[in-house]
């Protein structure tokens, strides 16, 4: 599968639950601290910082300029404009083979896309399970991040963006071997 493909479903995997919170804002998520709308926002913010990295620029370029509440009155149409920003980014010409200027070093964009489609997918299962709805996501799109991460998951670890290791049953699935890789009960 496409990496644009992976990250364009996995984008949709996220968008389809912000569609559902339905006035549930301030409920708790899995995540410590988080509340439905903390954890909205940070997928916002990722999707306002992909098309300037995607157009060349620096962590320091960019600034703290989406520091704070991003999503205002309207959450939902806001994180619908800022998911058609970064998919437009990430699926312009050239894009997945363009560098990108990332905290931790320079890397292709079709490396960023991928952190990008773990994050939107695995918080797409926290926002599922904060609402009580379905967590079931995309299987074929589970499974190409669980491969892609397999290679990243102690880096992830290591810079303190995913919590231990879950312990999942052998024959468990790319899901739940994915949602156990990044620290989360299946």
């Amino acid at each position: 599968m496409d990496v644009s493909e992976i990250y364009a479903r996995c984008s949709a995997e996220f968008s389809a639950r912000v569609h559902a919170v339905d006035g549930h804002w301030a409920d708790p998520t899995p995540l410590p601290g988080w509340d439905v709308r903390t954890l909205v926002n940070h997928l916002a913010y990722e999707e306002r910082w992909t098309p300037l990295l995607f157009g060349g620029a620096t962590i320091e370029e960019v600034g703290t300029r989406f520091d704070g509440d991003l999503l205002g009155e309207d959450p939902v149409g806001t994180i619908d404009e800022t998911a058609a920003a970064a998919l437009d980014a990430i699926t312009s010409d050239g894009a997945l083979d363009r560098t990108v200027h990332l905290s931790f070093g320079d890397h292709p964009g079709r490396e960023y896309a991928m952190q990008l489609s773990a994050d939107h997918l695995v918080h797409a299962v926290d926002l599922a399970r904060a609402l009580g709805e379905d967590e079931t996501v995309d299987a074929d799109v589970a499974a190409a991040v669980r491969e892609w991460f397999g290679s990243m998951e102690e880096t992830y670890r290591a810079m303190g963006v995913t919590g231990p290791k879950v312990a999942v049953p052998p024959g468990s699935g790319p899901q739940a071997e994915l949602l156990g890789m990044m620290g989360r009960r299946p």
